[in-house]
């Protein structure tokens, strides 16, 4: 029954018939049943963590309702009400937060941390941000797609501190995106009141700054909340732009329940709990009359026996049998390639040339592929490469960004979620750095997590040898052959850019794709015309012999040949791994095999490349094939020099010379 005494929150029913004010109440009151249940299975150990939206039930609620259940809406873990007004089943949520298979992550990510496409619902991460721009990118396929469809994404006071809100909300202005951005105002982040986050006023004064129309509404309030969604709705559907939507609450409980509330001045949850919006909305329902005791205890009755019924089916599921095959065989979306070989006719084209190729014939292909990158446009970006692209293919589908690389790989990724392609064009590769989170932690992890594919394609011009210094020149593939989850492709020639990079956008899982900058015009070779693929994670044997494996690729298969030209007297094989993540383990092992002496050759860093790692490899799988210690051969470990003597002392062409001979003398 109601807490209160009297109500202190004002609602207006107009547009709100009798019966439908009861459908609200049932989906209002239904996540604070669950929640009252989850605390007591916390206390009780059944579940191992609670992020408590007691007190905020009217904003995930009232916006969930006012959606369409055909658009998309990216919750937090505050927003349980959004599940279940979504009709997510609960004995699968339940599951979910018990580590059970039938969730929706099979044991591998915990409470809210999951999307379901069957209820367009886009889980959060734990870093809070990142899904602003996944919205951005789910608002631009509804655009291109002229679906009158609307978006809505929420973070919250301390979420929207984050850089990712900043480059979210800058995106969706500059391309007028029909997206909400809904912001929960409930004066908190964890422990820090909102005056330590930020010193405007108030949200909507942010939005302003964006050139963005903004709505502040009561979140307590939840027949406001969803006049205010359906209204702008109404309008974004068919005029797209953005919105700000300041959501004003309070959270009564902790961060999550294991942080409590301490931190709490006296009092402050009493004068709040006032405006509890289960409370006054049950209050308001019976002034009107609509609302009886009977039927009051009717619904809570019947959710309560749903609830129970439910999380006894999930509990009594039974735990999680580790399945090593499984877990390696969902990381990546399932994908058969088939190789395409050209037929007819070849011509002499630079490496910048095939890439330029690729792009152009994969866009002709996929109707639905959009490019992405900065100056990409009529400019033709920084190396020209989709220079001519907007007259071929328009401005939707080769798109400018601000400088923003988070949220525009996190819009990738959300025309992924919305069954497009997506390409993203980093300018150097160095500037991965301000898209990281996404790479590593969205792209990388979504299909093993919900088992949602993420078919982008980041591009990523890379290495030195053209004297830009130390942000220009980096090579920092290591990076992203950590990160499990991703494929990295890196070619040497042109034949290989053309084909791996087809190969690399029909495939649906997230691919790095490094391309050499000294390369794009400084190779060149005949190649065919015709659209065709190469494998990815096939090496390649560059030359054969039987001396010395030389185990490289990108720049290191030049300069190993350019070794073994001017030493003929060396039976050198160099082995051109092209694809990084995965490697081609057998044929790295039949050449050591072969040879019995190694050389791992490559431009980046000594410590902590690519280079140690399969160094390790052959050691382990080859040691007794070996005639002399492997030598890993790479650039020096410090930052990337811009004066052309001190960047080649920083790279490894003489060091390389120095390491064949002293091996072959072994």
């Amino acid at each position: 029954m109601e807490t209160l005494e009297k109500r202190h929150i004002d609602f207006d029913r107009s547009g709100f018939d009798d019966k439908e004010l009861i459908e609200i109440y049932r989906k209002l009151l239904l996540p604070r049943l669950v929640e009252e249940k989850m605390l007591i299975y916390l206390r009780q150990g059944k579940i191992s963590k609670w992020f408590s939206g007691w007190g905020q039930e009217g904003i995930s609620v009232g916006c969930a309702y006012a959606m369409n259940e055909d658009e998309y809406i990216l919750p937090m873990h505050r927003n349980l009400g959004v599940f279940t007004t979504r009709n997510v089943p609960l004995p699968r949520l339940f599951a979910q937060f018990q580590g059970k298979m039938s969730g929706y992550t099979k044991g591998r990510d915990r409470s809210f941390h999951f999307g379901t496409q069957e209820h367009k619902l886009v889980g959060m991460i734990s870093h809070l941000g990142p899904q602003l721009g996944i919205a951005d990118g789910i608002a631009l396929a509804a655009k291109l797609k002229k679906e009158e469809k609307s978006t809505l994404v929420f973070t919250g006071d301390g979420g929207a501190s984050e850089g990712d809100f900043h480059e979210s909300v800058n995106v969706a202005s500059v391309w007028d995106l029909p997206v909400i951005f809904a912001i929960e105002n409930n004066e908190w982040g964890l422990s820090t009141p909102s005056a330590e986050q930020f010193r405007c006023k108030q949200f909507i004064d942010k939005g302003i700054g964006y050139g963005m129309k903004v709505v502040q509404v009561d979140g307590n309030n939840i027949l406001a909340v969803i006049k205010a969604v359906r209204e702008i709705n109404a309008e974004i559907r068919k005029e797209p732009k953005p919105y700000l939507l300041e959501l004003m609450t309070f959270r009564m409980r902790g961060h999550e329940e294991a942080s409590g509330t301490k931190y709490y001045p006296e009092g402050l949850q009493d004068e709040k709990a006032k405006f509890d919006p289960i409370d006054n909305y049950t209050l308001y329902l019976k002034e009107l009359g609509v609302l009886t005791d009977e039927l009051e205890n009717s619904i809570r009755e019947e959710h309560k026996g749903y609830i129970q019924e439910s999380f006894e089916t999930a509990l009594a599921e039974p735990k999680i049998t580790p399945d090593l095959q499984r877990e390696l065989d969902d990381l990546y979306a399932p994908h058969t390639p088939t190789v395409q070989v050209a037929t007819g006719d070849q011509s002499e084209k630079r490496f910048i040339d095939a890439v330029q190729d690729s792009l152009r014939q994969s866009m002709e292909k996929y109707p639905d592929l959009v490019i992405m990158g900065q100056d990409i446009a009529e400019y033709g970006g920084a190396f020209k490469v989709t220079e001519g692209f907007v007259d071929l293919f328009g401005k939707d589908r080769v798109r400018n960004t601000p400088i923003c690389e988070s949220a525009i790989v996190g819009a990738g990724l959300g025309l992924s979620i919305s069954g497009m392609k997506a390409i993203v064009e980093m300018q150097f590769a160095d500037f991965a750095t301000c898209g990281f989170n996404q790479i590593v932690n969205n792209l990388a992890k979504m299909h093993w997590r919900w088992g949602q594919q993420a078919d982008v394609v980041v591009r990523m011009p890379t290495g030195a040898g053209t004297a830009a210094g130390p942000f220009h020149s980096q090579s920092n593939e290591a990076w992203f052959v950590h990160t499990p989850g991703l494929k990295v492709v890196y070619p040497s020639n042109p034949y290989d850019a053309k084909g791996l990079l087809n190969a690399s956008i029909e495939d649906p899982n997230p691919v790095l794709f490094f391309e050499h900058k000294y390369l794009y015009r400084s190779i060149k070779a005949d190649i065919p015309n015709d659209y065709y693929t190469v494998e990815i994670g096939k090496a390649g044997i560059e030359k054969s012999g039987n001396d010395l494996s030389v185990i490289t690729y990108g720049m290191g298969v030049h300069w190993a040949k350019n070794y073994a030209a001017e030493h003929p007297e060396i039976s050198m094989e160099i082995i051109d791994l092209k694809t990084l993540l995965p490697l081609d383990l057998d044929t790295i092992y039949n050449s050591v095999r072969k040879t019995g002496k190694v050389i791992v050759l490559h431009e980046d860093c000594m410590t902590g490349g690519i280079g140690g790692e399969i160094a390790a490899l052959i050691t382990e799988h080859c040691f007794e094939h070996l005639d002399a210690p492997v030598k890993r051969v790479a650039s020096l470990d410090t930052p990337v020099p811009f004066t052309s003597s001190l960047e080649g002392q920083f790279l490894p062409i003489d060091r390389f010379s120095e390491a064949v001979s002293a091996l072959m003398a072994y």
